[in-house]
């Protein structure tokens, strides 16, 4: 099978775009953002993975001295290094150093304490697949890495206050219909109480094409393994690269005023379904598809595969806990504003509750997690309370049961 160029056909077939949707912005702005990085100290936690790294990309064209990356995939950290260190005229901080840890260890304090002062801090370790929803055990991961170690990393900053703090959110946290737009949405409400004393932003965005883990991802994973390829039909989204996603990232962290939530100027008729990106991508590779009926009809025909056969792919419709069909990163009572910048939008008048009533809601939360007597409908129910426009969307299936 033709192995395609991804960036290339990201650009041609899903997000349309030849140049990058920010790249008006970044140059509007670039002496201000140099201003902001050149010669600064950088924190990024969760910097392996796709949007990570594509932060730390967009933040090094502005040469900050010093980069420390922490993130608990090791390989990741490492993968990271290499692609730096490869890449042709890549600056890279001259002090530039990379931990594989998470930053809700205690090790993890020792090191930012040393460290200190970093200037600009952005954080994107998170839970960020609806498949992770399964369970109780599963939701408490979710919102103790979503919520709870956010707080407390909050709490150090307190008393070594970065010029620019960053928390990464998602557009699902608009509206949330499964638990970990909800965690999100909590995670915004958790990062708003703290914006009177930190200068902190954030960002919701649309689906990173071909990020780690992703559906489209996984269809390079399947191809190499000569597996079938599955993909729901009626779901549609917005898409940005790779390179897009980090650069809304540090658009929103240096440029935004604390308190500000950013989001992609993309248009309604801009979402793409998957089944046509799948179309195209086998278009592009050049390989024909073969249609089939059911999971086990697919595995069946992957079995006597040959290089000029074609290929299994089984569309389905959603039947999943907490999928929603389409995306939307502002709600009816968002104030937005759309005229600051060519590529953003932002919503001004985010919720700001006080740090009293963050600290009595993750109370709750823990000690019904440690009650030892709750189930996910608990912690749903809970969220709900806390979450006025939280409407979870149950099935009974998880993506676990899904190819």
């Amino acid at each position: 099978m033709n192995i395609i160029d991804i960036p290339k056909f990201i650009k041609e077939y899903i997000t349309k775009r030849p140049t990058s949707l920010f790249a008006p912005d970044i140059e509007k702005y670039k002496v201000q953002l140099s201003e902001k990085i050149k010669g600064k100290n950088v924190l990024v936690i969760g910097g392996a993975g796709t949007i990570g790294s594509s932060y730390i990309k967009a933040v090094l064209a502005f040469e900050p001295a010093k980069l420390v990356v922490v993130d608990t995939n090791e390989n990741g950290l490492t993968e990271l290094t290499r692609d730096l260190r490869s890449t042709p005229n890549q600056f890279v901080s001259a002090e530039y150093i990379t931990y594989p840890m998470s930053f809700g260890d205690p090790v993890f304090e020792k090191m930012f304490l040393t460290h200190s002062p970093f200037h600009i801090v952005a954080n994107f370790a998170a839970h960020k697949h609806v498949r992770s929803e399964k369970d109780q055990f599963s939701i408490e991961a979710m919102i103790e890495n979503n919520v709870f170690k956010a707080k407390s990393f909050l709490d150090l900053l307190l008393n070594h206050k970065p010029e620019h703090f960053f928390c990464v959110s998602t557009d699902k946290a608009a509206n949330p219909v499964n638990v970990m737009g909800a965690s999100k949405k909590l995670m915004e409400e958790v990062i708003m109480a703290y914006s009177s004393e930190i200068q902190i932003t954030t960002a919701r965005f649309a689906n990173v094409a071909f990020s780690n883990g992703s559906l489209l991802a996984g269809y390079v994973e399947r191809l190499f393994k000569n597996q079938p390829i599955s993909c729901p039909s009626d779901v549609k989204r917005f898409f940005v690269s790779p390179e897009e996603s980090g650069q809304i990232c540090m658009l929103a962290c240096m440029l935004g005023k604390s308190g500000e939530i950013f989001f992609p100027k993309l248009d309604e008729e801009e979402q793409v379904y998957f089944k046509a990106v799948t179309e195209d991508f086998f278009k592009a590779s050049k390989r024909e598809m073969v249609l089939c009926k059911s999971d086990s009809e697919a595995i069946e025909k992957s079995n006597t595969l040959t290089e000029s056969s074609p290929y299994p792919v089984y569309f389905f419709e959603s039947d999943t806990s907490g999928e929603k069909l389409y995306e939307e990163f502002f709600t009816d009572t968002d104030e937005v504003d759309l005229q600051q910048f060519e590529s953003l939008g932002v919503i001004k008048n985010a919720r700001k509750l006080p740090k009293a009533d963050i600290n009595q809601t993750i109370q709750e939360l823990k000690s019904l997690m440690d009650s030892g007597n709750h189930d996910k409908n608990a912690i749903v129910e809970l969220l709900k309370k806390y979450l006025p426009d939280f409407e979870h969307i149950e099935t009974g299936k998880g993506l676990d049961q899904k190819m």
